[in-house]
Parts: C-alpha cells; structure tokens; sequence
C-alpha cells in the first residue's frame, strides 16, 4: 500500500468516526399531534413530547402548512390565563419535555387549508445543544379531532 493509500484510509476512518459522534447526539420525539381544523380556520395547536440526550434547547419549528410557525407558553397567573410566544424550549438531558395545550406547545398561524382529522402534518424541529451544535428533526404528527383523542382510542 503506498503511502497516499494509507493517508486515504485513514482520513475516511477519522471522518467515519467524526460522523458516528456527531450522530450519537438525539433528540427523540414521541406522540406528536396537531389539532385538526374546521374550514377556514386560521390556526391550530401542534404537540409532542421531545426528550434530548443531551442539554438542548428547542429553537424553533417549522411546517409548510403554515406561513408563521411559533413555540407558545400557556400559564396561569392571578386566575388569568396567558398564551405567548417563546424564544426557546429548554430541554434538559435525558428529561422528556412535553408540549401540550396546558403549557408549551407550537402554534400553526395562517395556515394553508383546512387540517383534516388523520392528515399527516411535517413539522421540522431546530434543536442546539449546550456545544452550540444544531440538529433538525423531522416529524410527522397526525392530526386529531378537536378532543385531542386519536380516531379510534375513543371508548
């Protein structure tokens, strides 16, 4: 083997390991769902539960079904409840954060047509480690009935 050869070989194992450590980095995420609309409608609420092996945050959420994709907040203060919009999500190692209509979740604005129960809404999510390093994951959620219920599980 001449010594370019092996200069090669070596160079695609380091870059192999590179990529094995750069994929070891995960953002799971489970139970995604996005409420289905009626005609017309100009909004929805979309929601998952997003676990990170790492210290991360959730930046942001994209989807084509809508023109403004934004993480919201729903609390309660002095028993007045507020929705607004958040700059991230922090998503602490190995701690599922979930997002549903009581807390953070991702709000759909200006949508593009009518989201129909069991349609599958792409949603992309942007995540940043503690590093700085960002990681997109892509999820289909399905979309449920105004009760949050998936077609069938109802009894």
């Amino acid at each position: 083997m001449t010594a370019v050869q092996h200069l090669k070989r070596t160079l695609i194992g380091l870059s192999l390991l590179g990529l094995a450590a750069h994929a070891s980095a995960q953002v799971q995420v489970s139970d995604a769902w996005v409420r289905a609309t009626v005609p017309g409608q100009p909004s929805s609420g979309a929601f998952m539960t997003v676990t990170a092996d790492s210290d991360s945050k959730l930046l942001r959420v994209a989807s084509p079904v809508a023109k403004d994709v934004q993480i919201h907040e729903m609390s309660m203060k002095d028993d007045v409840m507020r929705m607004g919009p958040v700059d991230s999500i922090t998503l602490p190692a190995g701690t599922p954060v979930k997002l549903d209509p009581d807390g953070y979740h991702v709000m759909l604005m200006g949508l593009t047509g009518q989201i129909k129960e069991g349609d599958q809404v792409p949603l992309t999510l942007t995540v940043e480690n503690a590093k700085g390093e960002r990681q997109t994951v892509e999820v289909k959620a399905a979309a449920r009935g105004l009760d949050g219920m998936a077609p069938g599980k109802m009894h």
